[in-house]
């Protein structure tokens, strides 16, 4: 007799491919080789009648106990790792309300999990045929089921394999491309699909970047896949808004696969329960050539709705644009007295060293003159600790910063330091790409010290600190230096002004949570004006 156990506690994968082949996932066309090996390595695993009728009745509710079963027995890092994080159904059903008008031949979920997105269109259109397209055997298994208990397997297809390799034919009418798909970074797409992305962006006259994560790739397989007339509307970390290697989603927009609208979500509302990353929702025709985009951000997910508001943002601005999360955020209202930062102070990004092994040091564990150890901000952490200031070099690192000309070395002094780049040309720290691009290798060339101190990547809010110690500072950290002189009281007022003002919404957030506020990007921040700031 086989076991017989769906524990939703601790659910095991015996008892998962046993639901989805009782749930009729056998029923629904297309299953591959890799489904077949789970069924048969699991074939004395079974469930009750009465778990199996409890299962379809809650699918057909509206639920997915087997996609949360299998979030519960794959952890999120694991599933992270093949781009896998499954959607909310208030996102799915904002996402859906939009196509409504579509009235497709035929729905299309790339990357679909376990059909989510899949039995919601097949509900919402009747008529229409349903393709699934998902690359993992066991998700695509679930897939199945869901789509059979849901009563939907005589009009259903799920495809195990790649998106960017399938064949989907003639709908005999409009598709939907309707979906989330799979979240990867570059490093971890094989050669031979970057090289795919280069070709095709080429065969469609756009050039693409080899550091773009796997969306991109999708965005691109779409038009590919799509006839004029198709329409699509994807889920996706909003970084593509903003990134260099986001460019080639920008220009497929506005030519070839016409976009309508994009509705991003506010990184603080966490839109997914399992992971921290942003969220966009983007909705094109393909081959129409809209004169503006509707843009628009909202708080949380309840207030997407039917995807139909925004402001309409003209396709030349968007065309001149580089960024465009700007566009997107709600005009920010600039209270009187309020500057730009920028006018005020000039942001600088600390020093790029090249080898912090060899640069950056324990103050004891390098034997080297005084006069080229700089006590140095080298970690984001320090500026976090620190509070409202930075007051004395205890908790610092120093940065070995070496003159441009040698010979202004003492005569005790030069050495050791010609010891210490004997070892660092062994080590091929000469080598280096930061190096070789330096007036000489040697020298790092740390700026002065900035009298206010911000770290530019978190997930959080920058951290903005009164440098009273007067340290140094890498790449790790921008440096807000006065375009004219202020008085201590002032800078302590500016700095306090940012620490309490600046909010995450304000800069470029990355798909995993982080969000990156670049120097210009700092510069436009709103201060006080002086007037203003010498009155507090």
């Amino acid at each position: 007799m086989g076991r017989s156990n769906l524990n939703p506690v601790k659910p095991s994968l015996g008892a998962l491919v046993a639901a989805a082949a009782a749930l009729g996932a056998l029923d629904v066309p297309g299953m591959s080789d890799g489904e077949r090996l789970l069924l048969e390595a699991h074939a004395d695993a079974s469930v009750p009648a009465s778990t199996a009728r409890a299962l379809t009745e809650a699918i057909r509710a509206g639920g997915d106990p087997l996609g949360d079963q299998f979030c519960a027995l794959r952890a999120g890092k694991e599933r992270r790792a093949l781009g896998a994080i499954y959607t909310p159904k208030p996102i799915i059903a904002a996402m859906l309300r939009w196509a409504l008008t579509a009235d497709p031949a035929r729905v299309v979920d790339p990357g679909a999990g376990s059909g989510r997105f899949s039995v919601a269109a097949g509900r919402l259109f009747p008529r229409a045929r349903i393709v699934a397209v998902e690359v993992d055997p066991l998700a695509a298994l679930l897939a199945r089921a869901n789509l059979a208990a849901a009563g939907l397997a005589d009009r259903s297809t799920v495809l195990v394999g790649d998106y960017r390799e399938q064949s989907f034919g003639v709908a005999g009418g409009r598709t939907l491309f309707v979906g989330n798909p799979p979240y990867l970074r570059h490093h971890q797409i094989e050669p031979r699909w970057k090289q795919w992305l280069t070709t095709t962006a080429r065969s469609w006259g756009a050039e693409a970047s080899q550091l773009a994560g796997l969306h991109v790739h999708f965005f691109l397989a779409t038009l590919s896949h799509a006839t004029d007339g198709d329409r699509g509307v994807f889920i996706t970390s909003s970084e593509w808004l903003d990134t260099n290697y986001g460019a080639l989603v920008r220009r497929l927009l506005l030519d070839g696969l016409g976009g309508k609208a994009i509705h991003t979500i506010e990184p603080t509302a966490l839109p997914f329960e399992d992971a921290t990353t942003t969220g966009a929702i983007t909705c094109f025709e393909v081959g129409s050539s809209a004169k503006s985009f509707r843009l628009r951000q909202v708080k949380s997910v309840e207030k997407l709705g039917a995807l139909d508001g925004g402001k309409l943002v003209s396709r030349q601005t968007l065309t001149e644009t580089r960024r465009w999360s700007p566009l997107v955020r709600a005009s920010q209202k600039v209270p009187e007295g309020y500057i730009e930062l920028g006018e005020i102070c000039r942001v600088h990004r600390g020093a790029v060293t090249g080898s912090n092994a060899m640069w950056v040091r324990a103050r004891q564990d390098v034997d080297l003159p005084e006069e080229v150890l700089f006590p140095s901000v080298t970690r984001a952490r320090e500026l976090f600790a620190a509070g409202d200031a930075l007051r004395g070099h205890d908790a610092l690192r120093v940065v070995v910063d070496l003159p441009l000309d040698l010979d202004r070395l003492s005569p005790t002094g030069r050495p050791k330091v010609e010891r210490f780049l004997k070892r660092a040309k062994r080590d091929g720290v000469a080598e280096g790409y930061i190096a070789r691009t330096r007036p000489r290798w040697w020298s790092v060339g740390l700026r002065d010290p900035a009298p206010i101190l911000a770290t530019y990547m978190a997930r959080r809010p920058p951290a903005f600190v009164r440098n009273l110690a007067d340290a140094r500072h890498i790449n790790i950290a921008h440096g807000l230096y006065p375009r004219e002189e202020m008085t201590a009281a002032t800078l302590d007022c500016l700095s306090a002004c940012l620490s309490r003002s600046v909010t995450v919404a304000q800069g470029r957030t990355y798909a995993g949570g982080l969000t990156k506020f670049e120097p210009k990007e700092m510069e436009r921040l709103l201060v006080p004006g002086p007037e203003l700031i010498a009155a507090s």
